[in-house]
């Protein structure tokens, strides 16, 4: 009998958890002639009651366990800490908050066994319910992605996903600092089918990402898996210093004919390409500091406590 693992990271999930928890047994107990399941929580130093929702769930079912981070190291840590834990045959990956159906599994399991395919991954057809705003962004954020990047990226990929264990063991090779898993599944290859469905609401709590979590998470993916952004600078680099050239001629003919203050225009111009400059800085700052804490080699996640831990204190 195969074995599936399904790793769920938590922050401040105490009011989704009971509800996850209901539906992905049901789907446990409805699989039991085909597979065994095991649940991996991470609580990702939630500052709720998460842990203590896991702790009660690890004593009632032999099929939760759960590791808690010293802290909040963000969902990328915890996501590689569960595929770590993970002792399937096969492993998913799914939020708490049921936006990620567990219905899909069945199928998905299916779809592996047959042998054709390596992971099958999920992917929504529509943002529904989703600020209109932030759809826009996330779509010019795919389609900029696949231009400069040879990593492909899909389209409303979810995080939600099952994989083999040579796949899973092919992400854990890759073992750099800052990660950017939906760039890491599609780098490692492998043969994908999407199953497609609509945007499904939170089930319980409050969303974890905000604009500008999303958009600094959009940024780390760029410079992750590609250097294009730097060859974007420093081209944006030279043009501009070509205008500011050809600009301070004009500025500097028209100051000696005495037609104006031209001087303000040429002090707007400088203050201008600084400003480009600085945005130029920026981008390679941003390559300097990931390869910084490459280097330091410091840990991605520092664990707490596991369910073992709690259960040879509390009996």
């Amino acid at each position: 009998m195969k074995k599936i693992s399904i790793i769920v990271p938590c922050y401040n999930e105490q009011e989704a958890i009971p509800f996850f928890h209901e539906e992905i047994s049901k789907v446990a107990d409805s699989m039991k002639e085909k597979a065994e399941f095991e649940l991996i929580f991470v609580n990702d130093g939630s500052k709720d009651e998460t842990l203590k929702v896991l702790r009660e769930y690890s004593k009632k079912d032999a099929r939760t366990n759960y590791i808690s981070f010293a802290r909040n190291f963000g969902k990328e840590a915890a996501m590689l800490a569960g595929l770590k834990e993970a002792t399937g045959d096969y492993v998913a990956i799914m939020d708490a908050d049921l936006q990620d159906p567990p219905s899909l599994l069945p199928e998905m399991f299916d779809t592996l066994e047959a042998g054709e395919y390596d992971c099958v991954g999920t992917r929504r057809v529509t943002r529904k319910g989703e600020p209109k705003i932030r759809s826009w962004f996330a779509k010019l954020f795919y389609k900029i992605m696949n231009k400069i990047s040879d990593t492909n990226l899909v389209d409303g990929a979810r995080d939600f996903r099952l994989m083999t264990r040579q796949m899973v063991d092919a992400i854990l090779e890759m073992s750099e600092y800052n990660r950017f898993s939906k760039g890491i599944f599609g780098f490692v290859g492998f043969n994908i089918k999407w199953l497609e469905y609509e945007n499904i609401e939170r089930v319980a709590g409050q969303t974890k990402w905000s604009f500008w979590k999303l958009f600094w998470y959009a940024l780390d993916g760029f410079t992750a898996f590609s250097t294009m952004p730097l060859i974007i600078s420093a081209i944006i680099g030279i043009l501009f210093g070509v205008v500011a050239f050809i600009l301070l001629v004009i500025g500097l003919v028209l100051t000696f004919t005495g037609s104006g203050t031209v001087w303000l225009y040429i002090t707007a111009l400088i203050f201008f390409v600084s400003a480009v400059q600085l945005v130029c800085f920026g981008i390679m700052g941003e390559y300097l500091a990931k390869a910084y804490l490459e280097v330091k080699h410091r840990p991605v996640y520092i664990v707490k406590e596991r369910n073992e831990d709690f259960k040879k204190v509390n009996g």
